[in-house]
């Protein structure tokens, strides 16, 4: 009914949890919210695009976007550099457009500090450490030595996450999804969000006034 001012959509989780599959999904059901394409210096795994899945750049090209002020956000993960590129991302949410953040806790709370008022950051949990391994053994992706890593990394991951606004546990894909729909839905008719509400309110408020002065 009124414009808003779009949402920056946070999904964080330890690797092998699901926010990747859960963010997929979100993507496709829902028009308004369009994925904020990281850039990354790790390697494009068979089934990525370039542009779509991540900007892949080397070490360098990172190096020189990040010393150009050209990122939002950064963080090294397993030995690669992750970060958000700043450009689109005040243009999106000023026309209104909500954008997903696919990303980890490292860049969250950089993104946290800068954005406070524009982020719903939810975490994604597992429902164990042995469903965890096992997801990250089913991809087939990494190595075992990778797999290893992620799950150490997993360490300092979890303790992080009492700094996001919601917690999800994706026991099951779907119903962690309709989760997810739901604090969206909530999220977009905050008072803070619709841009005109102040005038509308100061409309029916005048109206009323109409109404009950005397005849």
């Amino acid at each position: 009914m009124f414009q808003r001012r779009g949402i920056m959509l946070i999904l964080s989780s330890p690797s092998g949890a699901g926010k990747t599959s859960i963010s997929r999904t979100i993507l496709r059901q829902d028009e308004n919210i369009q994925l904020s394409v990281s850039v990354t210096t790790r390697p494009k795994r068979a089934n990525e695009v370039d542009g779509v899945d991540y900007h892949f750049r080397s070490v360098d090209e990172f190096r020189q976007m990040r010393e150009a002020g050209k990122l939002l956000e950064w963080a090294e993960v397993h030995g690669n550099f992750y970060a958000t590129p700043s450009a689109e991302i005040e243009q999106q949410l000023a026309a209104g457009k909500d954008v997903l953040f696919d990303i980890d806790y490292q860049g969250a709370l950089q993104l946290y500090e800068k954005c406070a008022d524009d982020i719903v950051g939810i975490f994604v949990l597992p429902p164990s450490i042995a469903e965890l391994k096992h997801r990250l053994e089913r991809r087939a992706d990494d190595s075992e030595e990778v797999i290893e890593k992620r799950l150490k990394t997993a360490r300092k991951e979890l303790k992080e996450w009492q700094k996001y606004d919601f917690v999800i546990i994706n026991n099951d894909l779907d119903k962690s999804c309709a989760l997810v729909t739901e604090i969206i839905s909530a999220a977009r008719m905050e008072r803070e969000r619709q841009k005109d509400l102040p005038l509308f309110v100061k409309d029916l408020q005048e109206q009323l006034e109409s109404v009950l002065a005397p005849k």
